[in-house]
């Protein structure tokens, strides 16, 4: 398995109870989670440290502020960090309430590019 299957199981239980219309796709090597046709975040596996990581989609300006946060990393698959992506290690999702402030920014980006 290539991604985190508990931290899957907790994402899905914060999008069913903020009512997110979802479903899930393997690819890029993780479980991704689709809102409105569009990734908003998922789970991965680091080839490099084995750490599960979370993948957030939080957009350009959310990225300039949350990129400062501890256990945060720049979204980089190919050797160029993706805009407006982020990876957040481990202890920075430990905690419920930290992991809910992830899906609702990723919520809140997704929500905001169908304005």
């Amino acid at each position: 398995m290539a991604y985190d299957q508990y931290l899957g199981e907790r994402i899905e239980r914060i999008m069913q109870e903020r009512n997110a219309d979802f479903y899930t796709k393997k690819m890029m090597g993780g479980l991704i989670f689709m809102v409105a046709d569009k990734m908003c975040c998922g789970t991965h596996i680091d080839k490099k440290s084995g750490q599960s990581l979370l993948m957030a989609r939080i957009g350009v300006e959310a990225y300039a502020k949350e990129i400062n946060r501890d256990h945060t990393l720049p979204m980089d698959f190919t050797g160029r960090p993706m805009k407006g992506y982020i990876f957040i290690e481990p202890d920075g999702f430990d905690l419920d309430s930290d992991l809910e402030h992830w899906v609702d920014l990723c919520l809140f980006f997704n929500h905001h590019l169908l304005s």
